[in-house]
């Protein structure tokens, strides 16, 4: 029964959007956006798959806002940032060195900048039907010294 279900996880946790393909991402990490709803520019900080779509978060005016591809429009223009690119991109294979789970494979989901410091969205544990009291976060932030990249 236990291999069924390791089956299931390395299934579920490498299969973006559950069977279908992570979208192209539409805007650069640090290009510039213009944000239809309220006619002012940002530069892209993150991007996150969460709901079924992509997410991206856009620092403007010393606030971050999270908005969908349709809240925004990309300029082509970069802004120059003194920090090193992310090590890892959105659908990258990779490793939890901490994780106690039998599958450890996992896609990344999500690039965000946190303090001048890049953080990845990794799925910890699929869905359960019923949450447990306590449980972990299912999709928490973290830094590029927990991962290792997996080379197919």
């Amino acid at each position: 029964m236990s291999c069924v279900i390791s089956a299931l996880e390395r299934c579920w946790y490498l299969s973006p959007s559950w069977g279908k393909q992570l979208p192209n991402v539409e805007v650069q990490l640090w290009e510039r956006v213009y944000i239809t709803a309220t006619g002012t520019f940002g530069y892209c900080c993150g991007v996150v798959w969460q709901d079924d779509q992509l997410v991206y978060a856009v620092y403007s005016e010393r606030t971050i806002a999270h908005l969908s591809k349709d809240e925004i429009l990309g300029t082509g223009r970069v802004q120059a940032v003194k920090l090193d690119k992310p090590v890892f991109a959105l659908g990258d294979r990779v490793l939890l060195q901490f994780s106690s789970h039998a599958t450890k494979q996992r896609l990344v989901l999500g690039v965000v900048l946190v303090n001048d410091s890049w953080f990845y969205v990794i799925e910890i544990k699929s869905p359960d039907l019923l949450e447990a009291l306590g449980s972990p976060i299912r999709f928490p932030l973290v830094s590029e010294t927990d991962l290792v990249r997996v080379y197919l």
